[in-house]
């Protein structure tokens, strides 16, 4: 039930934001709409056209209408031509810019939903929304809608022929058509479950390549090529499989079709054959009624196929809508105050958190005063990164509060909050973008000065001006082409330019070797003076500098004081240091 009134919300909001793009289109739409009409008028007054040309020309030998009639079929084709251009450029436009907006909207709503949603959701399958799916929506739009709408009007346009004909001869061309769309529909409902099972897949495969790929030089380590192509091998079978049921499904439509369509013609050839040689109707009324019928037929059947392509962009469009749809649990209140810039002290007033029902953080109660330094110790799984992200609210707590200069971050504007803090993990991150790019990330107004005065303090400075490019150098997907230490000086450097008075660093150094570790912990006092700091660190030879050290086990702070005082109390700090140091035999 709960799975069907979600159903229900996505597809009342996919329509509704469709419904909404294209108003925003209106103008063009109408214009095409036009051309569309113009475009049924002018190919049904080709088999109109015919009746003259066989009785006046062939029968009648009319030398006049010799000269006219060609001429008309000249303009004929000619209206029909430009209407063609103006309707297909006209519609393009409207679908790409459609596609263009939804992609937009897709992306932004991705990049606002919380830290959370991205641990549930894997980066592939993500990339596949945006591209795979919203691409099934741009055929759906561009080409499929256009052509159902000019088909209908085409449909509309010949009938109304073949009505004026002989009335009773359209009869039994069109009784066939309520029995071909029957099967259309059927058909049509069965490749969107198919698309939509498909395009899952295609996400899924998406998110093989991303992880098999960036994890390439793992996998060659252990040897396991042949176990990742097998896997690649099970699910490009698996799309294989669900393609083919749906190309099932779509083979299907045309010789149903075909069939009915024949069908149709054999009973107006019967019937037209015996009204021409009973001598109730002309040769020329019945080559125009049938050609009219055989371009009718034409549409018909473009429309069973376009159908498909509609129901595939549906599915597509339930898969975007779906993601557009989602609620993010990190809101702002409206009347969220301002953080101004400056030092700051940071409270952790009785709070609790939890990922899902495994409770994570207990009754945490701490204060950090402004500009001092705060590390944070204890075994994995401690709670100690879920602990710092709290402030930056990357997550919202289950109870208790987060108080910046005794403001709950959640009454604070969520720009002003991040903009007060800077982070540096344990892997570093750049874009695939150049080094001077890659510093300035979190403040774009700095000069080219100011780059090069946070690189030489990150003690960056020096391994940059030897590469190639220098600044301009880019740092490949990932900061691959640069090493640990330097990608992690780059990004010590990032946060310096940034100049935020609360720092988070995640195990800035514990991935690094020593030379490379004792030029980042020199960039690291550049970047802690005067800043109110959390370090997370399992090295605790690094943290001896931290005004206080806390000790967080199972969720729960156990230890809190300087390295002095905590390793004269023999608890859990002093086991911590005994273990790394080799104190205990």
């Amino acid at each position: 039930m709960k799975a069907k009134n979600r159903s229900d919300s996505v597809t009342k909001i996919r329509n509704q934001y469709l419904l909404e793009l294209i108003k925003n289109s209106w103008l063009r739409l109408f214009t095409a709409m036009l051309c569309m009409l113009v475009i049924a008028g002018a190919t049904s007054a080709i088999p109109f056209l015919i009746k003259p040309a066989v009785d006046d020309i062939f029968i009648n030998k009319d030398v006049r209408m010799l000269k006219v009639i060609p001429l008309a079929v000249i303009f004929v084709y000619f209206i029909l031509g430009t209407a063609v251009f103006c309707q297909e450029y006209l519609m393009s436009h409207v679908g790409q810019n459609i596609i263009r907006k939804l992609r937009n909207m897709l992306y932004d709503k991705i990049s606002d939903l919380p830290v959370s949603f991205f641990h549930k959701e894997t980066t592939g399958v993500l990339m596949a929304r945006i591209t795979n799916d919203v691409n099934i929506i741009k055929a759906m739009v561009s080409s499929a809608v256009t052509g159902a709408l000019r088909d209908s009007f085409t449909i509309i346009g010949l009938i109304g022929v073949i009505l004026y004909r002989d009335w009773k001869m359209a009869v039994f061309a069109l009784i066939v058509l309520p029995v071909a769309f029957y099967p259309v529909v059927k058909l049509g409902k069965k490749v969107r479950k198919v698309s939509s099972g498909a395009q899952a897949v295609m996400g899924e495969l998406n998110s093989f390549l991303h992880e098999t790929f960036s994890g390439n030089m793992v996998v060659k380590a252990f040897g396991m090529e042949s176990h990742e192509k097998e896997r690649f091998y099970i699910k490009s079978k698996e799309l294989f499989r669900l393609e083919m049921k749906s190309t099932l499904a779509k083979a299907m439509t045309s010789p149903i079709m075909e069939f009915l369509g024949g069908l149709g013609v054999a009973l107006v050839l019967w019937y037209g054959g015996s009204m021409v040689i009973s001598g109730e109707s002309t040769p020329g009324t019945f080559f125009s009624f049938l050609a009219a019928v055989l371009m009718l037929y034409s549409p018909v059947k473009k429309l069973s196929k376009l159908n498909n392509v509609i129901q595939g962009g549906l599915a597509g469009a339930d898969r975007v809508f779906d993601i557009i749809n989602r609620e993010t649990d990190i809101k702002e209140s409206e009347n969220s105050a301002i953080l101004h810039p400056g030092p700051h002290d940071v409270t952790f007033h009785d709070v609790s958190f939890k990922y899902a029902d495994e409770l994570v953080l207990n009754h945490i109660n701490l204060h950090v005063q402004k500009g001092e330094i705060l590390a944070l110790v204890g075994a994995s799984g401690g709670g100690k990164t879920t602990l710092v992200n709290l402030i930056p609210r990357f997550y919202d707590i289950c109870k208790g509060a987060v108080k910046i200069d005794g403001v709950d971050v959640r009454d604070l504007s969520i720009s002003s909050l991040r903009k007060e803090i800077a982070l540096v993990t344990q892997a570093p991150f750049l874009f695939n973008d150049s080094i001077k790019n890659n510093i300035a990330y979190g403040n774009k107004n700095a000069s080219f000065q100011d780059i090069e005065n946070a690189a030489k303090a990150a003690y960056a400075y020096n391994f940059i001006q030897a590469l190639p490019e220098k600044f301009d150098t880019c740092t490949g997907e990932l900061g691959g082409r640069l090493s640990g230490g330097e990608k992690q000086r780059v990004c010590i450097a990032r946060a310096l330019l940034k100049d935020a008075p609360i720092l988070i660093l995640d195990e800035a150094t514990s991935s690094l070797d020593t030379e490379a570790e004792t030029l980042v912990k020199k960039a690291l006092e550049n970047l802690m003076k005067g800043r109110t700091t959390f370090i997370i660190a399992h090295r605790l030879s690094s943290i001896s500098y931290a005004d206080r050290i806390i000790v967080m086990v199972k969720g729960e702070i156990k230890e809190e004081g300087t390295h002095l005082e905590l390793h004269g109390k023999n608890g859990e700090y002093h086991k911590l240091y005994s273990m790394q140091f080799n104190d205990v035999k």
